[in-house]
């Protein structure tokens, strides 16, 4: 009997223990026991902590944190530009999880004076996804679903590389977005998905991780293929514009492609479904040379 209570006795400071995790800012953060009320500030982080085990913990999230179908339910707190400092603070959480490149500094310095604590997350390689979702688990009391999730992640993530990552180069320019032209530098995840197909990124020199190019450093770059997201689940319709460019080799081989944005702008387990469209996009723009 002894025994049994010492054992319950060990099980529940277990479950209890103080938290310190170092954020992808460099901060140390301190929780005094697994968070149970957590809003997410960014739609990838919401999906991560689905994917971590956590979903009853989330008590709120910005706009469009959509994946999977039960985050549309979780109350809003504004967008991540646009964080509703009153609806985050009439929530009480004990653990807020911020995006560094997506939310405003001043946002997330009120959050800190409010004496919440605030987790910031910045995944840039494809591997900081599993990295990720194993923090978000240990911060939410649900640590063994995290790490058996960001074991998963990375076995699949390891056979795709052995599988694509050698493969002959592809030089590519990845469309975000029309109007501004915007890409993604390779520093982005995106990048990083690109390397892991066996792609080269045209603009991955460029200084800024999403820097807005023109038409003619485009054609100047001369990429083998064009890989556009857009909005939304359907291929956007400018993306067809560089038909008029006959010339270029993307044009001419007919390698204009498309992959859904949640596959491959969101920081989440998905976007190995987004890798294995763009590695089977770019074996296509291989088989056409």
């Amino acid at each position: 009997m002894r025994r049994l209570f010492l054992a319950l006795l060990l099980a529940s400071g277990a479950a209890h223990a103080a938290i310190d995790l170092i954020d992808d800012q460099g901060q140390a953060v301190h929780l005094a026991q697994p968070a149970k009320r957590i809003v997410s500030l960014a739609p990838h982080i919401t999906e991560m902590l689905f994917a971590a085990g956590a979903a009853d913990r989330v008590v709120g999230a910005v706009q469009y944190s959509d994946y999977p179908e039960a985050a549309k339910k979780i109350a809003r707190v504004g967008g991540y530009t646009s964080v509703d400092m009153e609806k985050v603070a009439a929530l009480k959480p004990d653990l807020v999880i911020a995006w560094k490149s997506g939310n405003r500094d001043a946002h997330l310095g009120k959050l800190k004076a409010l004496g919440i604590p605030v987790f910031i997350n910045e995944p840039r390689r494809i591997d900081d996804v599993a990295k990720s979702i194993a923090q978000l688990g240990k911060l939410a009391g649900t640590e063994a679903a995290g790490d058996a999730a960001a074991q998963a992640f990375r076995k699949r993530h390891a056979a795709l590389s052995a599988k694509y990552s050698a493969r002959p180069p592809v030089r590519l320019f990845y469309e975000a977005w029309n109007r501004p032209l915007m890409t993604v530098n390779g520093e982005h995840l995106i990048s990083d998905v690109i390397r892991l197909c066996g792609g080269e990124n045209v603009f991955a020199k460029l200084p800024v991780l999403a820097p807005v190019v023109d038409t003619e450093a485009v054609l100047a770059a001369a990429p083998e293929a064009i890989v556009a997201s857009g909005m939304g689940e359907e291929r956007p319709e400018w993306l067809d514009d560089w038909r008029q460019w006959t010339r270029l080799s993307a044009v001419a081989r007919g390698n204009l492609f498309f992959i859904p944005p949640g596959l491959i702008q969101r920081h989440t387990p998905r976007i190995l479904d987004g890798a294995e469209r763009l590695c089977g996009q770019l074996d296509e723009a291989r088989a056409r040379r």
